[in-house]
C-alpha cells in the first residue's frame, strides 16, 4: 500500500519536499527574503490597525495650531512667547514633564538687543548711560535669555536633530551624554551611529534638565515602524526625545545598558562582539524600570489609533489656549506635555502603518506610553527557530496530506491552516507583545495547495494585457480602452510636451473640517471630489493625484489633445457650477459651503513615469506646472475663481477673460499676466461686455496711476455687482494715495509666498 501511494504521489511529496526545504533556506537567510519580509510587514501593520484605541490622559499635546498662529503671529515665535508658554505649562498648570519636538538653533533677535548692544559698542561707544540702560533692559530684551531662565529648574526637555548627511555640520549644543564608550567596559555596541546635529541653542540647552533626539528610522517601504532609543555621536551615547521625556516623567536621573549575561552558549568574549543590549535600565524609584530594545538599541513602535486630532489615543490643546489660561488646571496638571505643530507647511508628518500622514509629535507619544505601561511590542531572538519549526510541521503536515485529499476537502485543509497559524500569530502578539514571522508559512501553505491544483490559473493571471497593466492606475479607465486600441503608441516614458495643467483646492478647509465631525469630513471631502473627478474626466483631462483637498489633473497626454487648453478653461468653469450643486445638496445638511480656487496655466512641461523605486506616477513636473499652482494659491487674494496664464488665454481664444494683475509669483523674477475666464466670448451678455470693457479701462488708469479715474470707474461697477476684486483695488488705490509709488514703479504684483 505504501509502495502505491508513494508511486501515485511521491512526485508530489518530493515537490513538497522541495519547496518546504526552499522555505526553510529562506528563513535561515540563504535564500532572499524581500517578498516574505514585506508581506510580514503588511501583517504587523494590520495588526497595528484594528488594535483597540483608547485616549490615553497622561500625555497631552500641545498644538502650535492655526488658531495659535492666528492669534498670536507667525512661527517661529519670539523666545519671551515661548518663555510664557513654559512658564505656563510648568507653574501654573504645573504639568509633569515638557518636551518640545521643535527645534531652537538660531538666536532671537526679534527684540532688537543684538543691534542695540552693537551700538553700544561702535557708534554709542561714547555714550556710557546707553550702555548702562542697555544693561539694565538686558533681562527684558534678551529673548533667549528669558527663554532660558523660563527652562531653568522645570521639568523641561529639548528635542534636536541628528544628521549623517554629507555636507552636515554639528549645530548648537548637545545634552550631556547618557554615557560614554568608556563606560562600555570595552563591549561594543550595536547602534546608530551619526557624525553630525543640529542641536538647541547652548543657553537654552544647559537650562533644560535634558534633550533628546527626534530621529526614527525607516524601513525599506518608507514607513516608520522603528525608533532608536539611544544613539551615538563620537563616543558618547544620547537618549531619544521620547526616552529623554519618560525618565523625566518617572523622575530617574541616570540609565545604564543591560547587557547580556554569559552562558554555556556563549563565552566573555562572544558576549563582547555581539554588540546587542538586553534591556535599558532607569534608576526609578521603589525600582529599577527596564526598558527591552531590539537591534541598533531601537524599539517597535506602539501606534495607537491613526494618529491627529480626531484619530488619535492623544488630546490636542491649542498652545494659544494654555498661554491664555483657557483650559482648566486639572486637565494639565500632573501631565507630560509635548510641544508640536500641525500648521500646513511646518505640519510634521510620516509615513507609518497606521497612516501615511502621522503627526511626528505622536510617535514620541507612543513610545513614551510604552515606557510607562512596560508594554513592548518585541521581535525576539528565537523568531528564526519558531519560523523554521512552523515551516517544517506545514510541510511535514500539509506535504504529506494534500495530494492524498479531493479539491474541497484541499481547500479546507490549507485554509484552514492558514487560519490557525494567523490566528496563533495574532494571539501571541496581542497578549505577549510578540511579533513573530507568517509570511513565509502562509506563502508554503499557497505554494502546496497550488502545486497540488495546477499552475494554469496562476499562468493566466500573469498573461493579462500588458497596455491595461501599463497605464490602468494612471489614467481614467475609460481612455484605457481607447489606448488598447493602439498600444504601440503610448509608453511611459517621460517626453516634452505642451500641455494644460490643473491646480484646485478648497478655500477654508481647515475651518470646514473643524466644523465637521470626522464621518460628515469623509463623506464632505468623498462628495467633492467626485463631482471635481466627474468634471475633469468628462472633458477627457488625466487626473494626476489627490493632495488633502486639493486636485491636480492636465489635459493632452496620454493621449493628445489639439484643444487641451480650451478642455482645461471649460472643465474649470463647470467645475465652479458643480460647486453652486453640491452647496445646495451641503446646506440641506446643514453642511458649511464650498468654494475653491483653480490655477490654469499652459506651456512645456516634461510628462511621463517619475518617482522612485519604491513608487512611481505618470505625472507632469516643469516650471509651467509651479506657476498653475501658484495661480491656484492667489486667486483668494482676487476673489476669483479661475486664474489662468497668458499662455492658456492665448490657447483658447474662444473664451472671453478679465485681466486681472500683473504678478511676480514666488520663484518667477518676470512678471506673468493673470486672467480670470468668464465663459465662451460668444455667450456675453451686453451688460456683461460693457461691464468688462469697464474694468480693462480702469485698471489701465491704475497702472498710469490716475487714481481718481480709476476709483470712480470701480465705484460705479461696485454698485452694478459686488465683487472682491473691486474691493481689493479700492484699497490699493487708498493704499497708494497715502504711500506715494516710486518713479520705475511697472504696476506688477510681488507675492513673497507660495
Amino acid at each position: 500500500m505504501v509502495r502505491r501511494l508513494f508511486a501515485k504521489h511521491g512526485a508530489r511529496w518530493l515537490l513538497a519536499l522541495v519547496l518546504t526545504l526552499a522555505a526553510g533556506a529562506q528563513v535561515m537567510g540563504y535564500l532572499p527574503g524581500l517578498l516574505t519580509d514585506r508581506i510580514d510587514l503588511f501583517f504587523y501593520d494590520m495588526r497595528m490597525r484594528i488594535a483597540k484605541v483608547e485616549t490615553d490622559p497622561r500625555i497631552i499635546i500641545v498644538d502650535i495650531d492655526e488658531k495659535s498662529i492666528g492669534e498670536i503671529g507667525r512661527w517661529p515665535w519670539s523666545r519671551d512667547v515661548v518663555a510664557a508658554l513654559i512658564s505656563k505649562m510648568t507653574d501654573s498648570y504645573e504639568a509633569q514633564t515638557v518636551a518640545f519636538d521643535v527645534l531652537f538653533a538660531e538666536p532671537d533677535n526679534s527684540s532688537g538687543y543684538a543691534t542695540l548692544e552693537s551700538l553700544a559698542h561702535s557708534e554709542l561707544k561714547s555714550l556710557p548711560q546707553f550702555g548702562q540702560q542697555l544693561q539694565a533692559l538686558k533681562p527684558k530684551l534678551d529673548f533667549d535669555a528669558r527663554m532660558a531662565a523660563a527652562i531653568n529648574g522645570r521639568p523641561v526637555v529639548m528635542g534636536y536633530n541628528l544628521s549623517n548627511e554629507p555636507d552636515a555640520i554639528a549645530k548648537g549644543e548637545l545634552p550631556k551624554p547618557v554615557f560614554t564608550t568608556a563606560a562600555l567596559g570595552g563591549r561594543r555596541l550595536d547602534v546608530t551611529r551619526w557624525k553630525a546635529y543640529g542641536a538647541n541653542l547652548p543657553q537654552l540647552q544647559q537650562a533644560a534638565e535634558a534633550g533628546g533626539f527626534f530621529n526614527p528610522l525607516l524601513d525599506s517601504d518608507g514607513l516608520i515602524r522603528r525608533v532608536p532609543l539611544i544613539a551615538q555621536v563620537g563616543d558618547n551615547f544620547y537618549e531619544s526625545l521620547a526616552l529623554a521625556s519618560a525618565r523625566s516623567a518617572l523622575g530617574a536621573t541616570r540609565m545604564k545598558p543591560i547587557f547580556l549575561q554569559q552562558d554555556a552558549v556563549m563565552s566573555d568574549q562572544q558576549l563582547r562582539d555581539y554588540g546587542a543590549l538586553e534591556s535599558i535600565a532607569l534608576d526609578t524609584k521603589p525600582r529599577p524600570t527596564f526598558i527591552p530594545v531590539e537591534r541598533h538599541l531601537t524599539t517597535l513602535v506602539t501606534y495607537r489609533g491613526r494618529g491627529g486630532i480626531h484619530g488619535g489615543a492623544f488630546r490636542y490643546v491649542s498652545a494659544v489656549d494654555i498661554l491664555k489660561g483657557r483650559i482648566p488646571k486639572n486637565d494639565l496638571a500632573g501631565r507630560i506635555l509635548l510641544v508640536g505643530t500641525t500648521v500646513p507647511g511646518l505640519y510634521d508628518l510620516r509615513a507609518t502603518p497606521v497612516s501615511p500622514n502621522y503627526p511626528g509629535v505622536e510617535i514620541h507619544a507612543n513610545i513614551i506610553a510604552s515606557i510607562l505601561d512596560g508594554d513592548f511590542k518585541q521581535q525576539p531572538e528565537f523568531s528564526v527557530g519558531f519560523n523554521v519549526v512552523q515551516i517544517a510541521l506545514i510541510g511535514l503536515v500539509l506535504g504529506l496530506l494534500l495530494p492524498l485529499l479531493g479539491p474541497l476537502w484541499a481547500i479546507v485543509l490549507a485554509a484552514g491552516t492558514a487560519f490557525g497559524i494567523g490566528a496563533f500569530n495574532f494571539w501571541l502578539y496581542d497578549s505577549g507583545g510578540l511579533v513573530l514571522p507568517m509570511a513565509t508559512a502562509l506563502i508554503l501553505i499557497a505554494a502546496l495547495f497550488i502545486c497540488n491544483l495546477g499552475w494554469g490559473y496562476l499562468f493566466e493571471y500573469r498573461n493579462r494585457r500588458a497596455i491595461v497593466n501599463l497605464f490602468g492606475e494612471y489614467v481614467a479607465p475609460e481612455l484605457v480602452a481607447e489606448m488598447a486600441a493602439n498600444p504601440a503608441s503610448y509608453n511611459m516614458e517621460g517626453e516634452s510636451r505642451e500641455l494644460t495643467v490643473m491646480f484646485s483646492d478648497v478655500r477654508g478647509f481647515t475651518t470646514i473640517s473643524e466644523g465637521l465631525q470626522p464621518n460628515e469630513l469623509r463623506e464632505y471631502i468623498n462628495a467633492y471630489l467626485t463631482a471635481m473627478s466627474e468634471d475633469i474626466r468628462g472633458n477627457r483631462g488625466t487626473l494626476d493625484k489627490y493632495i488633502g483637498d486639493a486636485v491636480m489633473a492636465f489635459w493632452g497626454a496620454p493621449i493628445a489633445l489639439p484643444d487641451h487648453a480650451a478642455r482645461a478653461v471649460t472643465t474649470a468653469l463647470k467645475m465652479q457650477q458643480s460647486c453652486i450643486v453640491l452647496n445646495e445638496e451641503f446646506a440641506k445638511r446643514n453642511w458649511p459651503p464650498l468654494k475653491i480656487g483653480i490655477g490654469l496655466n499652459t506651456g512645456n512641461m516634461r510628462v511621463g513615469d517619475m518617482g522612485s523605486k519604491i513608487r512611481k506616477a505618470y505625472t507632469v513636473m516643469g516650471d509651467a506646472v509651479n506657476l498653475s499652482s501658484r495661480l491656484e494659491s492667489i486667486t483668494k487674494v482676487y476673489g476669483v475663481g479661475v486664474l489662468v496664464g497668458v499662455a492658456t488665454r492665448d490657447a483658447a481664444p474662444e473664451f472671453a477673460y478679465r485681466e486681472l494683475d500683473s504678478v511676480r509669483v514666488k520663484g518667477k523674477n518676470e512678471p506673468v499676466p493673470i486672467f480670470e475666464p468668464l465663459g465662451l466670448a460668444s455667450e456675453l451678455t451686453p451688460a456683461q461686455r460693457g461691464q468688462l470693457e469697464q474694468w480693462t479701462a480702469a485698471l489701465a488708469f491704475v497702472r498710469q496711476q490716475q487714481w481718481d479715474q480709476a476709483e470712480q470707474i470701480i465705484l460705479a461697477l461696485q454698485q452694478e455687482q459686488s465683487h472682491g476684486l473691486y474691493d481689493l483695488y479700492l484699497q490699493r488705490i487708498a493704499y497708494f494715495r497715502a504711500h506715494p509709488l516710486p518713479a520705475d514703479w511697472d504696476g506688477v504684483t510681488t507675492f513673497e509666498t507660495k
